[in-house]
């Protein structure tokens, strides 16, 4: 029995320490069956919609409610995490109008890739010690990690639904290691939220209904990077200049206070994407924003949704000399993108100089920009 348990801490001691060596500052364990209520949150975030359209949620759902289903083989999960946090206020860029705000994690290169890449490593080493099999997963896979990180100790889900690390704050990138074998189960956290509901009142769009539920189809996140039409008119003034995500929620936990600037350079801010010139992403075509954003999140969605994004951020924007830039993206091949320059220049420009520039493109095809203009139009005659 001594032995089991000498051999079972000198595992968990090999763990945390090749764990730190590659990057990781959170380690907790898991089993799989520990998320037992996740199935039922998970279902009831389904059946109010509040996924948007993001049917690849519903589609595994069984997946996400049972890490079992995704791999039967599964005995234990490593759960780590690897601290993002940013060294400056990263909502202090809404102040800056003719800037755009590019949320943390996305202003240098994909976590995905530099997170896996060290799970792998890690997960190779472990295999060995171990002499199991193990399989390495990081956001895209159909995993609940948020459940499965409070389950094994390394934080709590927030107010905001995010997770909270007493060291860290919000500021965790989350991935996952699947194993074979059988290890020991760290105890869960504790919720530490208290009465505080910071995160809920400084959320622009009021995305949370109730505290712990988030409505996907209301988030800045959710808006500019998963949604694929147009941005809901009445939520467009909200958005302010948040082209790619939003912080709001997670800058404000009270918990970031004892959070430090992420050790490794690999998530410091580039300096051209912590506050890009609006007027300069205007400018870009496809070319240009892939080579911008090459090895970056934002590249995902491709330049059609993000100079729509960033066309909204104009409009919000009171800047005049914006106008001419916007202008230019009324010809654009893309639909959206030519119905969210309507909606920039009827805030950017005079009543009567706009009311021409309707007139003149009067033969426009697409009924969703045709609509925009006769929005517009209406609105800026009543103004």
């Amino acid at each position: 029995m001594a032995g089991a348990s000498g051999k079972a801490a000198r595992s968990r001691s090999f763990l945390e320490a090749e764990a730190r060596a590659v990057g990781f500052e959170a380690v907790g364990i898991v089993r799989p069956d520990a998320i037992r209520q996740a199935p039922a949150r998970l279902q009831a975030f389904l059946a109010d919609g509040h996924h948007g359209s993001m049917d690849w949620l519903e589609v595994r759902s069984s997946e996400r409610a049972d890490p079992g289903t995704l791999w039967p083989d599964v005995r234990s999960i490593i759960m780590l995490g690897m601290n993002y946090g940013p060294d400056h206020d990263p909502r202090a860029v809404h102040a800056q109008k003719d800037r755009g705000a590019i949320s943390v994690y996305a202003q240098n290169r994909d976590y995905h890739d530099v997170v896996k890449g060290k799970l792998k490593t890690l997960a190779g080493k472990l295999a060995a010690r171990l002499d199991a099999d193990v399989k390495v997963f990081v956001d895209t896979a159909p995993v609940m990690e948020k459940p499965l990180a409070e389950k094994a100790g390394l934080g709590w889900q927030g107010k905001h639904t995010n997770l909270v690390n007493r060291r860290f704050g919000s500021w965790l990138f989350l991935g996952s290691i699947f194993t074979t074998a059988e290890l020991e189960a760290d105890a869960a956290d504790e919720d530490h939220c208290g009465r505080c509901n910071a995160c809920q009142t400084a959320c622009p769009t009021n995305a949370f209904p109730a505290p712990y539920r988030l409505d996907a189809r209301r988030c800045i996140s959710y808006l500019t990077i998963e949604n694929k039409g147009p941005i809901p008119l009445e939520l467009r003034e909200k958005i302010g200049n948040r082209i790619y995500g939003c912080d709001d929620c997670l800058a404000v936990c009270p918990w970031n206070k004892f959070a430090q600037q992420a050790a490794e350079l690999k998530f410091a801010a580039r300096p051209d994407l912590r506050a890009p010139r609006l007027a300069d992403l205007l400018a870009l075509d496809d070319a240009g924003f892939r080579a911008l954003f090459s090895g970056s999140p934002i590249k995902r969605i491709g330049r059609d949704r993000f100079l729509r994004n960033v066309l909204v951020a104009a409009g919000n924007s009171a800047d005049g000399s914006l106008v001419v830039p916007c202008q230019k993206h009324l010809s654009d091949p893309n639909p959206i993108v030519r119905g969210a320059a309507v909606w920039a220049l009827s805030r950017l420009m005079e009543r009567g100089a706009f009311r021409h520039l309707a007139q003149k493109h009067g033969n426009e095809t697409d009924p969703s920009v045709r609509s925009e203009w006769q929005v517009a139009v209406p609105v800026m005659e009543e103004a």
